[in-house]
């Protein structure tokens, strides 16, 4: 299944809305020539909603790692919005969750831009627990 990126606007936060997969071959350089396109205008500040990707393999982690340190590097950021159980598992399992800002509602993903609003990011270890009980 090909990756489709639509873009939107919020607030003057860019959106990316993924569907599809982020994986090795055609999608991850779709991925990354979309991101290395929006980074070329200068400090781009991105909010990728994830909701409509079912899978991601190890290119597709290592793809969204390599485009937020580039926008980091250029003074910009990414935060990940709506993953699935299962892509929170690998984000958890390789420690990648560490690196990223993770939300499950997109006004708070757009609100953790600005200092003087109030937000709730997504807890770990309420997602750890739960998963817990869950066995």
């Amino acid at each position: 299944m090909a990756l489709d990126i639509n873009q939107r606007e919020r607030e003057g936060i860019r959106i990316l809305d993924l569907k599809g997969r982020l994986t090795v071959g055609r999608e991850a350089t779709v991925f990354r020539d979309k991101i290395t396109e929006l980074n070329q205008a200068g400090p781009c500040n991105l909010v990728l909603n994830l909701g409509g990707i079912d899978f991601i393999d190890s290119t597709g982690l290592g793809a969204l790692v390599m485009c937020a340190t580039s926008l980091r590097r250029n003074g910009g950021n990414i935060k990940l919005l709506n993953f699935n159980k299962r892509n929170i598992e690998l984000l958890v399992m390789t420690k990648l969750a560490t690196v990223f800002e993770i939300f499950n509602d997109e006004q708070d993903a757009v609100n953790s831009y600005y200092p003087d609003r109030k937000i709730k990011s997504f807890d770990i270890l309420d997602f750890v627990q739960k998963m817990k009980d869950e066995e």
